[in-house]
């Protein structure tokens, strides 16, 4: 089977900006007018398409990009991984670097099956504004990423529509589609290297102001007092609760460094003092804040994913007390639960980003945000 051709990138992207250009699978942008000439200012149809949601049926590029790997998978129309590929991701070498690879991830994983995309979702590390198509705000985990277009810069790169969000959001989309109700609410936190989240209201995934909608990482905690943040602020959850807030509290309490979060788990297990303290305070920190947002937003269900409830079930049990303790009369049935969908998580919910959410086209602009709207 020969190659795909997948369109060329605009020239001289990123560095100029042109009109809106063809793009291969035609069908992916047959509903949106042509743009002659260079766009304007007041053109609605700069930047992000206007009004268009939603890629024509055909195969997608999902890639799922995190700060040290870039996971890649060409998803069917019927919704089977048809091929994989990753790579590492530069992390440290900016953010035209970043989008480099994953154009060019994009074009390895497409070649290796000889099928030509219609269209790219990315689920990616950071604040991501999908209608923008801009990485509003980031951690150090990729040098500089914040301002990021990464939308309109992919779509240059490999000349093909992209959609983009928050990977926790997009990994929490088939969460709430598998609830089976349109007007379904999900409280969704990911716990690992830092605290994110995601929530979806009467059936809707909310984005909010900037696409921060969901980061509850930064709420603030009183068992996190004075401790910084990654966010350059001090006292958020995320400080006490992510996995490596939990080791820094063990090796506060202990006086001694150790290695990882895993180890700390260990020691918990035979009973060491500091380890038990540094773990269960975390949980139930975390715990605590999900039962008082279930109390705020009414949640059909609370999902609770990432590496660190993995540890045992001394963190499970202890989230899961904290949590429930705080829920009023009418939730006191909710208690958090695993994920259904594991490790390809964000790889499916970054294929449905490319049916719910903007389409970025190569060689468009970004344009001003539009009103606040969600999404779903």
């Amino acid at each position: 089977m020969s190659p795909p051709v997948l369109p060329a990138p605009v020239d001289g992207a990123p560095a100029a900006r042109q009109g809106a250009v063809a793009v291969a699978g035609e069908a992916a942008v047959s509903a949106l007018p042509a743009v002659a000439g260079p766009p304007r200012e007041s053109d609605p149809r700069v930047g992000v398409a206007q009004g268009r949601v939603g890629a024509a049926p055909g195969a997608v590029v999902a890639l799922d990009l995190g700060g040290t790997k870039i996971a890649a998978a060409l998803v069917g129309v019927d919704g089977q991984i048809l091929a994989r590929c990753t790579r590492p991701t530069p992390a440290t070498a900016g953010p035209e670097a970043v989008l480099d690879a994953l154009a060019d991830v994009t074009r390895s994983v497409a070649a290796g099956h000889g099928s030509t995309p219609v269209a790219v979702g990315v689920a990616a590390a950071g604040v991501i504004d999908p209608v923008t198509g801009t990485v509003t705000s980031a951690t150090d985990s990729l040098r500089d990423w914040a301002g990021t277009a990464l939308g309109p810069g992919l779509a240059d790169r490999c000349g093909l529509p992209v959609a983009c969000d928050n990977d926790v959001r997009a990994a929490a989309g088939p969460e709430l589609d598998a609830l089976g109700s349109p007007g379904a609410s999900l409280l969704f936190a990911a716990i690992g290297t830092g605290v994110g989240g995601a929530v979806a209201v009467d059936g809707r995934m909310l984005h909010g102001a900037a696409g921060i909608a969901g980061h509850l990482g930064h709420l603030p905690s009183p068992e996190a007092a004075g401790l910084p943040c990654t966010c350059g602020s001090a006292g958020h959850l995320e400080a006490i609760a992510s996995g490596p807030a939990i080791t820094a509290h063990y090796e506060r309490l202990a006086g001694r460094r150790t290695d990882r979060l895993q180890t700390v788990a260990r020691l918990a297990e035979r009973g060491d003092e500091s380890a038990l303290r540094a773990i269960t305070v975390g949980a139930a920190a975390a715990g605590r804040a999900l039962g008082g947002l279930a109390n705020v937003l009414g949640p059909d269900r609370v999902v609770v994913s990432g590496g660190v409830p993995r540890i045992g079930a001394l963190y499970w049990d202890t989230l899961t007390a904290a949590c429930t303790a705080e829920l009023m009369p009418p939730l006191r049935h909710l208690r958090p639960e695993p994920p259904r969908f594991g490790h390809d998580a964000a790889v499916v919910g970054a294929t449905a980003l490319t049916r719910v959410l903007p389409l970025h086209l190569p060689g468009a602009r970004p344009g001003p945000r539009p009103p606040s709207r969600s999404h779903r």
